[in-house]
């Protein structure tokens, strides 16, 4: 049975009491960046935590667009767009999970454009443990290596074989 977690909205991302932050120069356009966003398949390649990717909601997507995300160690997450500006910016939050141990959870990735093919992305993961937030002492140095480490898949993925068509 699925666990629900708080409908955070945008200001989360300011007010959670765990966050992380990444940031990486990418050799793409914004539209190649929203291309590799929107394929399911490619997220199973540049983060080593996801298995699999299902788009829950038709195309094209927009804020309020859902879509389940499997992770190792039999995590899923339900997924809803809290935020979907093409080129610009997406964020969603988990409306549920498959196990508990999350009371909110929420990303946010925005794409700017700075010229010769280049985009500066930055990424905010946020969230709020379910429980006692004591032990995240331990748990954020790993954490903030963690998000770093994917966002420079992230954009060695795009830089090496970006998707540019979405699914």
């Amino acid at each position: 049975m699925n666990e629900q977690c708080e409908k955070v909205g945008l200001d989360y991302f300011e007010t959670a009491p765990v966050r992380w932050e990444a940031t990486e120069v990418i050799r793409a356009t914004p539209e190649e960046i929203f291309a590799v966003f929107l394929d399911g398949p490619s997220w199973t390649k540049w983060v080593f935590a996801i298995t699999d990717v299902k788009w829950t909601s038709p195309f094209p997507i927009d804020v309020g667009s859902t879509r389940s995300v499997h992770m190792r160690g039999g995590l899923v997450g339900h997924e809803e767009f809290i935020a979907w500006e093409p080129g610009k910016r997406m964020a969603f939050r988990f409306n549920e999970v498959s196990k508990g141990g999350i009371d909110a959870f929420a990303e946010d990735y925005t794409v700017t454009d700075i010229g010769d093919g280049r985009c500066v992305v930055d990424w905010v993961m946020a969230m709020t443990p379910g429980g006692s937030t004591r032990g995240m002492s331990v748990t954020d140095p790993v954490m903030a290596a963690f998000i770093r480490h994917t966002l420079k898949n992230f954009r060695k993925y795009v830089e090496s074989s970006p998707v540019m068509t979405a699914t």
